[in-house]
């Protein structure tokens, strides 16, 4: 390779730049030959849907688009496994006589990958049964836990530095938003069916259905506040209506009126013991600062309904509550019951995380990327643990580059595989990861001019290779996307120091300083807003508060 170009030279003149992004796209996107690789492998277990092993069922794993197709058998414990396979995206099938087939289209193999990959196969349908979708699974054990109360966390501790109990907040939230992304949306386009509801109104202004219609196609599109008169009227004109009742409650909750939608929901509590009541109550009872109450209605509503959607709040819930344990519980139920449910994967792997358990967090949301490999958000959790972590994966590194192969036009694409990259290099004498990392950093600010830290990733490469004056450019031009990004702030102080300014240095201290006081007020007010649960594990003690 050293007849390609000198990368031991400093990597300053363009000429050497274009070299390394040359060496960059040949040796990150151009796939290697399948004998220069290492092999990959895959096991894993076969279960029904009440969690035990299925033995005999046929396992078949082929090259996406290829026709050669592997085949294997459980055992008594229901377990495969495949070996010897090269790098690739495959598709893997279950199937087992009177079950339904499970499936993985698009399962993602790097060199030396070793795989653990369990499917769920559920009842085969019949002409008189339900179909998959509509059928709700059996919660079939009582939890493990019990959650009794609720602390301050103001004092909270947790495994290993700030920046990573930073992060497993961070992922809390995240995880939380995954359910609530499309609970009162914002308003839409006016659509045909509204148009005629609203025809229909000024025809009969005296009809209950025209009334509860256009109101609740108004919740659907998101204007609940302008539902809520409709759906008023109706309730006069037929006050047991239970639809209708929910309908107005739903509104009240996306409107913001959160006491009143708890009171119209208690009320309907009182004679309806229904599953989307009770989560209906404890969206309202989160919303109102009564944490407790809402994960006990959370719980009760997967109790009654074991739905997808419930199963992940009510993970969602403990996991935003510093409760990692029971929320590991939930969300390993749910991944089993909703093998393919991508959010419910990273829930279980932000829940690993936040009790510590770093590899077991990678694995889980290693596993959402490959049931979708196009979707950007388990990357994007990914790419927030490895930056967080001291130690580098190599399994990071490889899921962020199919991220930016995918979809090279995505900043954070580009970034993140830039800091994975960065983390796994050898060294200052690394020159060619040098190169490769630069050359993401600055595609990653030519699609993204904005983004802060990018610019900060670029002056920590500057600083190492000594060339102070762009460090201190980049610096500046990540306080100036972010004037409160406290790293940026010490480490230009550290440049200047470099370069002999010792005024500015002092400045530049005395603004991180500031900030990072700041920033730990703030940090300081959320944990206080977001209390902890005291969860009891059974056949355990009481789980002490930090």
């Amino acid at each position: 390779m050293g007849r390609l170009c000198a990368v031991s030279q400093p990597l300053r003149s363009a000429g050497v730049i274009s070299c390394g992004l040359a060496v960059f796209i040949l040796f990150t996107f151009l796939p290697l030959s399948p004998q220069s690789q290492e092999p990959a492998s895959l096991r894993g277990t076969i279960r029904d849907a009440q969690g035990k092993p299925v033995a005999g069922a046929t396992i078949q794993l082929h090259v996406k688009d290829a026709t050669q197709t592997q085949a294997a058998h459980t055992d008594s414990q229901g377990h495969y496994s495949f070996a010897a396979l090269h790098s690739g995206v495959y598709v893997l099938r279950a199937g087992m006589a009177g079950y339904g087939d499970a499936e993985i289209p698009a399962l993602f193999f790097g060199p030396k990958e070793a795989k653990n990959v369990d499917l769920t196969l559920l009842p085969a349908q019949t002409p008189t049964s339900q179909s998959v979708s509509a059928r709700k699974p059996e919660f079939f054990d009582p939890p493990q836990f019990t959650v009794a109360g609720v602390t301050d966390t103001t004092n909270l501790g947790g495994h290993g530095s700030d920046t990573i109990m930073r992060t497993r907040e961070t992922l809390a939230k995240e995880t939380v938003s995954l359910g609530k992304a499309s609970a009162g949306a914002g308003p839409v386009a006016a659509s045909e069916t509204e148009k005629l509801a609203r025809e229909s109104v000024e025809r009969e202004p005296r009809s209950f259905e025209a009334n509860h219609r256009l109101g609740k196609v108004l919740v659907e599109n998101g204007e609940a506040r302008e539902a809520i008169p409709y759906l008023d009227r109706a309730s006069e004109l037929k006050p047991g209506d239970y639809e209708n009742a929910y309908a107005l409650a739903l509104a009240h909750a996306y409107a913001g009126n959160s006491e009143r939608a708890r009171d119209n929901t208690q009320a309907l509590l009182a004679h309806y013991d229904k599953a989307e009541l009770h989560h209906l109550l404890g969206d309202v009872q989160e919303k109102l600062g009564n944490s407790l109450e809402a994960v006990r209605e959370y719980q009760r509503a997967a109790e009654l309904d074991p739905s997808e959607a419930h199963l992940f709040d009510w993970g969602s819930e403990l996991l935003l509550h510093h409760a990692p344990e029971p929320a590991v519980e939930v969300f390993t139920r749910g991944n089993r019951l909703f093998p393919r449910s991508v959010r419910m994967l990273i829930g279980l792997g932000a829940a690993w995380f936040a009790r510590g358990s770093y590899d077991q967090a990678v694995q889980r949301i290693c596993e959402a990327s490959d049931l979708n490999p196009n979707d950007s958000i388990p990357y994007l959790f990914l790419g927030k643990i490895q930056r967080a972590e001291p130690t580098p994966s190599e399994k990071i590194v490889e899921k962020l580059h199919r991220f930016v192969a995918q979809q090279p036009d995505n900043a954070e694409a580009n970034y993140y595989y830039a800091a994975g990259l960065w983390k796994l290099r050898k060294g200052p004498q690394d020159t060619a990861s040098a190169a490769q990392v630069e050359s993401l950093l600055t595609n990653t600010i030519h699609l993204d001019p904005k983004f802060a830290a990018a610019y900060l990733q670029l002056g920590i490469l500057h600083s190492e290779q000594r060339d102070y004056p762009r460090a201190i450019s980049d610096y500046q031009q990540a306080i100036q996307a972010d004037p409160k990004m406290e790293e940026a702030h010490y480490r230009l102080a550290q440049a200047y120091r470099q370069i002999g300014d010792v005024a500015k240095a002092e400045a530049e201290l005395q603004a991180y300083d500031q900030i990072a006081k700041e920033s730990a007020q703030k940090a300081e007010h959320e944990r206080h807003e977001i209390r902890q649960f005291v969860y009891t594990l059974r056949d355990q003690p009481p789980r002490q508060n930090p």
